[in-house]
């Protein structure tokens, strides 16, 4: 029996029983290996309705989305139309944020490798016309600037939706039709969906949340986040089978299955290429032109992971050996389906080891937690990290649109894990440590940011 072979039988037998243990309600799986595509679904889609999940459901691939929308910047860089290091302005001329030197000098490949400098989770809701993009690039006049543009990374949602926008107006066309007709189309995709007009002609996944931490999942309120943030990844959705058809035109030198060249060899490989370095956040180790770059045991990897409202999507990459495997998911508790599927089948597959998440280590406790202690803010939260009797904590106050969501607060203990990176528990993921990570010095010693992936400034002693 192959290896593909067998892990399709493992799946067949121990999916579902994933699933169950870890409270998700539905999800799908599709794995590429030896030139061959196999996908398994178990679950429901839907509590509420009890629709079963089959291999052709469409689940949202939340922030994977990304790539894709890097992969139609990088087909206007192919066409000569779009240089990545020439600024924004050059496209947008409309382009404002709260620092103007700044928004005159961002570039188009910081938006890219989340290096803008800008605050990046901003979310607003500017309808669902074909203009919601761009109505949403002209709120952000007044949106701070954490940092100079391209001097470390912070994740950067708005800034995703700044280059969707610079594609809209070179391709004369919203974003939507961007991404069905160059990428969509060429590539013969039967189970994709923009946003949720598209999604409601499959077989769709809607998203479960938990009312309070340990309940049972049940039906979010609401479909997707807003159509403005659809470059980010608000609204795409598919089948995993038609995720990995993206990921095959990638590992075949930019062509489509049909030998259409989606994209030239040199732009996706430029793609792979680290931009940044990452802080010891658990994530990826560097950041290129979309993709999460990973330096694992056993070779290089890439991916990126999605979340919405309720629905997770996980995707990994190995291209050395033409392994993937992509997870799409809708609620309960799925980085732990995540982290047991993904270390069996990239160790079998390509020879690759998942590493753990992070753990608290109290051999790496620092002896003086002064450089820790302070308040950091966003437009997200206001964080206050304090000593007490020999301990850091860290207090979480949820502001704007995620205060009126309920996102989580109160005070958690951070445990040493790493360096300056501490882990805390969250009430949201059991059994899972959140790394957050003290970079930068703000000339007296301290710590300038407190990292969680986002960088939060520090704006007291």
């Amino acid at each position: 029996m192959s290896k593909i072979s067998e892990i399709e039988t493992w799946l067949q037998e121990n999916f579902a029983a994933l699933l169950a243990e870890h409270q998700v309600p539905g999800a799908a799986i599709a794995v590429l290996a030896d030139g061959e595509v196999i996908d398994h679904a178990a679950g429901i889609l839907n509590k509420g309705t009890g629709v079963e999940s089959t291999v052709d459901s469409v689940f949202q691939i939340g922030s994977i989305t990304k790539v894709w929308t890097t992969t139609l910047a990088m087909q206007l860089v192919d066409e000569g139309k779009l240089d990545l290091d020439r600024p924004v302005r050059d496209y947008l001329p409309e382009f404002v944020l709260g620092d103007d030197e700044a928004a005159a000098a961002i570039t188009v490949r910081q938006l890219t490798c989340h290096t803008a400098g800008f605050e990046g989770d901003i979310f607003t809701d500017t309808g669902v016309g074909d203009d919601a993009v761009e109505k949403f690039v002209a709120t952000l006049s007044d949106v701070p600037q954490l940092f100079p543009p391209g001097e470390r990374f912070s994740y950067n949602n708005a800034g995703y939706c700044v280059l969707g926008r610079v594609i809209e107006v070179l391709r004369g066309k919203c974003w939507d039709d961007c991404v069905r007709e160059h990428l969509f189309a060429p590539l013969g995709l039967t189970h994709a969906a923009s946003g949720p007009y598209d999604a409601i002609r499959c077989r769709a996944a809607i998203g479960h949340v938990s009312p309070k931490p340990g309940d049972d999942p049940v039906p979010a309120p609401i479909w997707a986040l807003t159509r403005s943030n659809s470059p980010a990844g608000s609204t795409l959705a598919m089948r995993p089978r038609d995720l990995l058809t993206f990921v095959r035109m990638h590992l075949n030198d930019g062509k489509a299955d049909d030998g259409t060249q989606v994209l030239l060899p040199e732009s996706l490989l430029a793609m792979r290429e680290p931009q940044v370095d990452v802080p010891d956040l658990g994530m990826a180790e560097h950041w290129g032109l979309g993709w999460m770059l990973f330096d694992w045991d056993g070779g290089k990897v890439i991916g990126h992971d999605g979340g919405t409202i309720g629905q997770s999507a996980f995707l990994r990459v190995v291209p050395e050996k033409g392994v993937a495997v992509a997870l799409l998911t809708n609620g309960g508790q799925p980085m732990h389906v995540y982290q047991e599927i993904f270390t069996k089948l990239l160790d079998e597959l390509a020879g690759v080891t998942v590493p753990a998440r992070p753990e608290p280590n109290s051999a790496a406790a620092p002896a003086d937690f002064s450089r820790y202690v302070g308040e950091y803010s966003s437009m997200v939260a206001d964080t206050v990290v304090t000593e007490e009797d020999g301990k850091l904590w860290m207090e979480r106050t949820p502001k704007g649109i995620f205060a009126e969501i309920g996102a989580p607060s109160g005070k958690e203990e951070l445990l040493p894990s790493q360096g300056d990176t501490f882990v805390a528990k969250t009430a949201q993921l059991p059994g899972v440590y959140m790394a957050h990570a003290f970079v930068g010095d703000d000339g007296n010693g301290h710590a300038q940011f407190l990292h969680t992936g986002r960088a939060d400034r520090r704006v007291s002693q």
